[in-house]
């Protein structure tokens, strides 16, 4: 896929269009942070939402599709270039707000220190 700033995934991260990564792992650069609860690869607005788990306390984040680094479709692993404190630290993810809207992403795009678009 092309690169789409912040919403994009990179081109070298092993993620095509059509990959389910639902119930994928995600690994921080220092560990194990949950799974995948899901996902989307909408032309500029694509991203992971991630289930936490008992890791810290069932919290759901929203992490935007350039922070993937890899994907290991053979052990359902997804790979992200942050830490598991930046992850823990991200604001929630709220599933009554509109995702697609652009200023409820800005507060995402702030926080991992990203261009909106």
């Amino acid at each position: 896929m092309a690169d789409e700033g912040i919403w994009g995934y990179r081109a070298d991260s092993g993620y095509g269009t059509g990959i389910d990564l639902i119930g994928f792992k995600v690994e921080a650069t220092d560990g194990s942070i949950g799974k995948v609860d899901e996902h989307t690869d909408e032309a500029g607005a694509g991203y992971l939402v991630v289930d936490t788990g008992g890791w810290i306390f069932g919290k759901h984040v929203l992490l935007p599709a350039s922070t993937i680094q890899r994907v290991d479709r053979d052990n359902e692993t997804v790979y992200v270039s942050r830490t598991k404190d930046q992850i823990k630290d991200a604001p929630e993810f709220e599933r009554e707000k509109q995702p697609r809207d652009p200023s409820y992403l800005e507060q995402f795009a702030k926080y991992y220190g990203m261009p909106h678009m």
